[in-house]
């Protein structure tokens, strides 16, 4: 810090030895002041002493404010405003009202963005509640004329309506997930075959079987958001899986005790390339676009969640040979941890 006052002062550095040099010159020079060259060198090992001290003398108080600021940047807060250091110059109190005004506007301007972003997610939410009115009066309609041939196939794409719509409404709430999730015992079980049932009209259009293994393994988690990681790795399972296909619903436990959930599909698979980058925002990869049916949005979805709610995600793909996706749980024992953290059987 020292080297880097000393070049902001280097102007006042060589105006001090220009002058020296030419005080020493005009003594030199002029023949009537009658001066020893020890004195002079005396004088001059004198004032480079004296300035040296003041310039020393200087940087401590000049670089109070500097240095404290330097301090206040690596303790950054919300709150660094009424920290600033008191300015002991001119130019640290035009510093002071800059970094005050520039707080200040930044604030308006995130109260402002915050205002915008409030708007738009009350109309999402209310557009997503109005949509959803005349998709229950479809249902019913559909419910009430089965017998009709067609009814499944409308069915089936009335069903990809709902889960976009649903979807939507998760993420005008995915901002403020942690005030809207409660962490409760419920079973493997429960999650999965609550969405199995969901998707059952789209599996039967596509001719898709779901097998469930393993036992049914009490866990803790929120069974809401559970069951809405578990919608969107399933739906990507039937929607890449090929007709007459099968996904694998399995349970186990670790040996550290979590309980894992897979599900197995027997899509095209993941190039290994696209593989690291499956939970990015908007990343579609080679099979998505090839389907032309991907958003990018449900697997960067899901982590989101499974970030916030103690659940771990993890893909294992080859290309040609299906994709496996698996939940990792928390433990009990890791209920407080991620507390503090916040603050599948045929088709039916």
């Amino acid at each position: 810090m020292f080297i880097r006052y000393l070049k902001d002062m280097k102007s006042w550095i060589f105006f001090f030895v220009f002058s020296l040099a030419l005080t020493d010159l005009l003594i030199w020079l002029d023949k009537g002041i009658d001066v020893k060259a020890s004195s002079t060198v005396y004088l001059n090992m004198l004032l480079l002493i004296v300035f040296i001290t003041f310039l020393i003398w200087r940087y401590v108080k000049e670089m109070k404010f500097t240095n404290a600021l330097h301090s206040l940047i690596e303790e950054l807060d919300e709150d660094w405003v009424e920290a600033l250091p008191t300015p002991l110059f001119l130019r640290d109190e035009v510093t002071n009202e800059v970094l005050r005004a520039v707080m200040n506007s930044s604030r308006r301007r995130l109260s402002e963005l915050n205002n915008v972003h409030i708007i738009e997610s009350d109309y999402t939410s209310a557009w997503v509640h109005e949509a959803k009115a005349p998709l229950t009066a479809m249902k019913l309609a559909i419910d009430a004329n089965r017998s009709v041939p067609a009814i499944r196939k409308i069915e089936a794409e009335w069903l990809r309506v709902h889960l976009l719509i649903d979807q939507q409404l998760y993420i005008s709430r995915l901002p403020t997930l942690e005030t809207d999730y409660i962490l409760e015992k419920t079973s493997v079980n429960q999650l999965v075959i609550a969405e199995v049932q969901e998707l059952a009209s789209w599996c039967m259009e596509k001719n898709v079987a779901i097998e469930i293994e393993g036992e049914n393994k009490e866990i803790v988690t929120d069974s809401k958001w559970g069951r809405f990681i578990v919608r969107q790795l399933l739906t990507n399972a039937v929607k890449y899986s090929p007709d007459s296909g099968t996904i694998i619903i399995s349970v186990a436990v670790k040996p550290s005790g979590n309980t894992v959930l897979t599900l197995k599909d027997e899509g095209p698979g993941i190039p290994p390339h696209d593989l690291p980058r499956i939970f990015d925002k908007g990343f579609t990869g080679g099979t998505g676009r090839l389907h032309n049916a991907a958003t990018g949005l449900g697997l960067y979805l899901a982590q989101a969640v499974a970030g916030k709610i103690g659940i771990t995600l993890a893909a294992q793909s080859k290309q040609g040979h299906g994709t496996t996706m698996q939940m990792t749980f928390s433990t009990e024992n890791d209920f407080d941890k991620v507390k503090l953290q916040s603050v599948g059987s045929y088709c039916p």
